[in-house]
């Protein structure tokens, strides 16, 4: 097994689960990406960091885009949900972002940490309107 492998499978074992913890209670800059499996079909909950652009966020790839994540959400279609706090948002569609527009996004001083790091994966994930409750509803 390879460093890189070892290194994501400790991220994998040991970190990922206080930073979903962190993200459950809106604490820290972690936002939980709920996805289903393309195989298993099990739903799964990765820890990301996101930005907010406009009524959407960007997503940092920060492992390139064939992460596990990003591959099942590509074959729900794009469908996924982001889980913060008490906040879940409905994800319609994803699209690649330039590395430019992906930056912008996290704005200073993130995105001066990001270009020092060399990341230059984004992904724009469009959120989906919002379903009228049933208290919207009028008689």
């Amino acid at each position: 097994m390879g460093i890189r492998n070892r290194w994501l499978r400790f991220l994998g074992r040991r970190l990922n689960p206080i930073t979903l913890s962190a993200a459950r209670r809106g604490r820290g800059p972690f936002t939980i990406v709920r996805h289903r499996g393309r195989v298993s079909g099990t739903i799964h909950e990765t820890p990301i960091i996101v930005a907010r652009s406009g009524a959407d966020f960007v997503a940092e790839l920060t492992y390139g885009p064939r992460v596990q994540w990003y591959r099942n959400i590509q074959a729900a279609g794009g469908s996924c949900e982001l889980v913060r706090g008490v906040g879940t948002w409905r994800i319609r569609s994803t699209e690649p972002l330039g590395a430019e527009s992906g930056l912008r996004a996290y704005g200073p001083p993130r995105s001066w940490i990001l270009r020092l790091l060399r990341r230059h994966d984004f992904l724009l994930l469009r959120v989906a309107p919002a379903e009228p409750s049933a208290d919207d509803e009028t008689d």
